[in-house]
């Protein structure tokens, strides 16, 4: 085996041990974990909106994004509830780049992962303190999540993770909801089988452990469209798109039939201010068809306190070094022209 070892990490257990949550913490976590549950349920109809920058790159432009997210959330919360994005880590389709703070938690530094997994829970633990906000990341490596299992509130899988047995496996184990995205082939099939996968129980082999896991119903799919046989853009949140994924769902004996509709990627074909006339796309989709009111359960939306992405050296505050986010006068007066439409 040619691997070089570098260096023994410490468990999930050791490190929340070291960075144990405090009591505000964790309360504001099962508060915020039922009142999601129950909007996957159809028990709350607001509207959740998965939001933030691409990937998590500055700890200090992340929490103040965050803190303006606080604002507004105070001002909308009847009709739309919050879950910021930290996105700590970043798949990349060739395998290099930045790959998240978990890689490098100063993107212009050599990788050192026994400091990331540190900034990672750090961040997570801050932003909880600081904004009431329990967030959501990308489960990009199933055996890393626990070391945020006590902070996070949602989970995405994402497009090139989806088929993987591992992914599939762990989501039926983490207590929050999974969302499953659809690969970039755009095949459904694929994103339904891990649906179905992860909304039943499982043995398998978890860090070392034999365990067992009960079944998350709350998984359910995102759409984030996909790339045709030519390396174009298809996107897939129209209102036939949407009953095409509700004749699916109709098909299998899955709980809480459910879709977030990434805004951006494929959906957007990579112009990340088409954000805004998908979002209201899918909002007048909701208001023609009840089915879809309650299969659509919100929008995940990539935005920043910059418009556009930057060079990793770029050093403009609060601007995406992965993909182009929507800026934050753009941000703030979407999501209160979305509150109208609930």
């Amino acid at each position: 085996m040619k691997m070089e070892f570098l260096q023994m990490l410490p468990t999930p257990e050791e490190l929340k041990n070291q960075f144990p949550v405090s009591a505000h913490i964790e309360n504001t976590k099962k508060k915020r974990d039922e009142e999601i549950s129950n909007i996957f349920n159809g028990k709350d109809d607001r509207l959740l909106l998965v939001i933030g920058p691409c990937s998590a790159d500055n700890e200090d432009a992340v929490i103040d994004y965050i803190l303006r997210l606080r604002k507004v959330q105070d001002a909308v919360s009847d009709k739309i509830f919050i879950i910021p994005r930290i996105y700590t880590n970043k798949p990349r389709t060739i395998g290099v780049g930045y790959k998240g703070m978990l890689h490098q938690p100063d993107p212009e530094k050599e990788t050192d992962m026994l400091k990331g997994i540190i900034t990672i829970r750090k961040l997570h633990m801050r932003a909880v303190e600081e904004t009431s906000f329990t967030c959501a990341d990308e489960m990009l490596y199933p055996e890393n999540h626990r070391y945020l299992s006590d902070l996070l509130s949602y989970v995405a899988v994402g497009a090139r993770s989806v088929e993987d047995q591992q992914h599939r496996l762990t989501a039926s184990g983490l207590g929050i909801p999974a969302g499953m995205k659809n690969p970039t082939s755009g095949d459904l099939t694929v994103m339904m089988n891990s649906i179905i996968a992860a909304q039943c129980s499982h043995t398998f082999l978890y860090r070392g452990w034999e365990v067992k896991t009960a079944g998350n119903p709350y998984a359910h799919a995102i759409l984030r469209g996909y790339m045709d046989k030519f390396g174009r853009n298809m996107p897939n949140y129209h209102y036939e798109d949407l009953q095409h994924l509700l004749e699916l769902y109709g098909e299998k004996e899955l709980s809480n039939p459910s879709v977030i509709i990434d805004t951006n990627h494929s959906n957007s074909g990579k112009n990340f201010l088409e954000q805004i006339r998908i979002s209201k796309d899918i909002m007048h989709s909701r208001k023609v068809s009840t089915d879809i009111r309650k299969l659509v359960k919100g929008l995940m939306i990539e935005s920043y306190i910059e418009d556009g992405a930057q060079a990793v050296n770029g050093h403009c505050y609060g601007k995406s070094i992965t993909d182009p986010c929507l800026g934050w006068e753009k941000t703030e007066k979407l999501i209160y022209e979305l509150a109208e439409e609930v």
